[in-house]
């Protein structure tokens, strides 16, 4: 990217389980630049995707969106994230369990600190679930990218990656949720 591009490009990190199933939905969208699949959140520099499925690396699964701001601003994205997730859930997502499936979102900045504790509050204010909303609002840690088998999986191994998604319950939660009530 030339100089210029970086500065006015911004990163957003999610977790909100399984990482395949969260690239989709931000790839698709015009001003996204780039969704990369990795980990964040942890204390274990550069873990492989084996060592954070023992879940004592501390990471989180999580994808880092580049976007431009102007296009697709900061917001939007949040009400995207939240669209794809059961916030309710402290024990992961969907028929993914574990720490690393837990939901979080790892704000970069003040500003990003102040609008995604807003869009909770919105969330929780809306009464859409009978439940406590649990995603964490965590500052930034640092990113590491996932193997490249885990890179852009829903385009590389599309039959995999629907069958994954359609056991693991994750649209039905989202039609149930998010889509009806949108």
């Amino acid at each position: 990217m030339a100089q210029d591009s970086k500065e006015k490009y911004q990163k957003a990190i999610f977790a909100g389980g399984c990482f395949w199933c969260m690239v989709q939905p931000f790839d698709q969208q015009e001003g996204i630049i780039n969704v990369v699949s990795g980990f964040s959140g942890g204390y274990t520099e550069y873990p492989t995707y084996e060592e954070v499925q023992t879940g004592t690396t501390g990471h989180y699964e999580v994808v880092e969106i580049t976007f431009d701001p102007k296009r697709f601003p900061y917001e939007k994205l949040l009400d995207l994230y939240w669209a794809q997730i059961d916030p309710t859930d402290p024990g992961g997502q969907f028929h993914d369990r574990g720490d690393m499936y837990r939901t979080a979102i790892f704000y970069e900045n003040e500003q990003q600190r102040i609008l995604a504790e807003a869009s909770k509050k919105k969330i929780e204010q809306e009464g859409r679930f009978q439940k406590p909303i649990v995603t964490d609002i965590l500052p930034a840690k640092p990113f590491y990218p996932a193997e490249d088998v885990h890179q852009d999986f829903y385009k590389k191994n599309p039959e995999e990656y629907g069958e994954d998604r359609k056991k693991s319950g994750r649209d039905k939660f989202i039609n149930q949720y998010w889509q009806k009530k949108m």
